[in-house]
């Protein structure tokens, strides 16, 4: 019976979080002239998909514009931060307390404060609304939690193993490639969709450095929607659904690496 009642309270809680999104789907089925309804349609009864042809037909470049950000800060943070989990967790250079130390400090850093620092050097750079400059700047939030998940992951791996490939004759970067990267497998899909995640979902680096680009990413381009077409709300609700479809479907994807590799490393044999 008590397993019961935690059943029935964990279904409302989850229908209770997933009704905005249910919102959001049913308002992007609505018909213009039905949005000021009372009651209110809570279900999308005569549906419509003008807005859905809407998004699509004006936003296709900012989805494209976010695909490409997405998967380029995945590129250089896995760059980064493989190398440096490895060196940290095997290699043991001095100093790494105090870097695992600093890789905290930064994660608990306001994306907004560091927006304002890569706006005056980005300013003086020439990096300013280009999508490179959105590339580095969503990477820093993702390299310092990178580093630490790898980190953590590598150092499970038995020693034994990489001193026999050592024995062998592999060198460092070749053990490092044909052993370590192989075993890492569910920490770099981890990292790997997290990173997306965030470069995907970014809206402060985006609004902050690329305001005046013509090659905005979708955030902002729901942004600028909302202020452009106030009363076409089944057009904007149309451009979240299908903003939330990638990382909804990444999500269901890679759910059964996502556990595994964040909890690498948590317990030691």
């Amino acid at each position: 019976m008590k397993r019961s009642w935690q059943t029935v309270v964990g279904v409302v809680l989850v229908a209770l979080m997933l009704f905005p999104v249910y919102w959001m789907f049913n308002v992007s089925l609505t018909k213009t002239s039905d949005m000021r309804a009372d009651p209110p349609h809570w279900f999308p009864w005569d549906p419509t998909f003008e807005g859905y042809s809407a998004a699509l037909g004006q936003q296709l470049p900012a989805l494209a514009t976010s695909l490409l950000i997405g998967l380029g800060t995945v590129a250089l943070t896995l760059v980064v931060a493989l190398p440096a989990g490895y060196a940290l967790a095997k290699l043991r250079p001095r100093g790494g307390r105090t870097i695992d130390f600093l890789l905290l400090v930064a994660q608990m850093i306001p994306a907004v404060v560091m927006a304002m620092g890569f706006y005056a050097i980005y300013l003086r750079l020439g990096m300013l609304n280009t999508v490179a400059g959105l590339i580095l700047a969503d990477s820093t939030l993702a390299v310092p939690f990178a580093v630490l998940l790898f980190r953590a992951f590598m150092a499970s791996i038995p020693h034994e193993l990489l001193s026999a490939a050592q024995i062998d004759g592999a060198s460092t970067w070749r053990t490092f490639r044909s052993i370590v990267l192989p075993l890492s497998r569910n920490s770099v899909i981890t990292v790997s969709l997290f990173t997306f995640l965030w470069a995907w979902s970014d809206f402060v680096f985006a609004s902050t450095l690329n305001r005046n680009s013509d090659t905005i990413p979708i955030t902002l381009g729901i942004f600028r929607y909302i202020g452009n077409n106030t009363t076409q709300w089944n057009s904007i609700m149309a451009t979240a659904v299908i903003a939330s479809v990638p990382a909804a479907f990444l999500l269901i994807l890679a759910q059964r690496y996502i556990a595994a590799g964040v909890t690498a490393g948590a317990v030691k044999d």
